[in-house]
């Protein structure tokens, strides 16, 4: 794959570099680019005309405390965790506190997750990033065949089989979505 075919993809140029060095650069042409940003999963779904629960929305979380995460790297704003949850779900904080082993976990603030992961709110993909953080992916996601992910940026997104995406991402299956009784 060309460094045109990337750029005509709409793909984020470092999540177009992932997708090569994974050996799925057959994705590229698959990513779909929209005109007006898909930022939340409601608006993702819309766009690509698919199940709200077949959007997968990558969400960086804040530890702290936790044996089983780098301590080195917990600082003002606790260490960084990946969460793929499916796009009709929240995901619950005290079962990913409880999965972790954690004092504490809360959404990351804006610049951790830039910092952590090289993307903006609201177009952070599955994997591709520029830290390596401890990524949950949540069960629900593999209810589906496929499901689609951002592809860098808030205006692209990409399907791929949901076991394939949790392999990609190094992601731990877990329950950590909210359950309504």
């Amino acid at each position: 794959m060309t460094t045109d075919a990337a750029e005509e993809s709409g793909a984020h140029p470092r999540f177009a570099e992932a997708l090569r060095e994974l050996g799925l650069a057959d994705l590229l042409p698959r990513i779909r680019r929209f005109p007006d940003a898909t930022r939340t999963a409601a608006e993702a779904a819309a766009a690509i005309g698919c199940e709200l629960s077949q959007i997968c929305k990558s969400l960086i979380f804040a530890a702290w405390g936790s044996p089983l995460l780098e301590r080195s790297r917990e600082l003002g704003g606790g260490v960084p965790v990946l969460v793929l949850m499916d796009g009709a779900s929240l995901v619950d904080l005290e079962l990913v506190r409880r999965e972790l082993g954690a004092e504490k976990v809360t959404r990351a603030k804006v610049e951790l997750v830039r910092e952590t992961t090289g993307y903006a709110i609201g177009g952070v993909p599955p994997f591709g990033h520029r830290t390596r953080t401890r990524v949950l992916a949540d069960r629900s996601l593999l209810d589906h065949d496929v499901v689609w992910a951002a592809a860098g940026t808030p205006y692209t997104v990409f399907p791929m089989d949901p076991k394939t995406l949790v392999a990609h991402a190094g992601g731990t299956l877990v329950d950590v979505r909210e359950q309504h009784l």
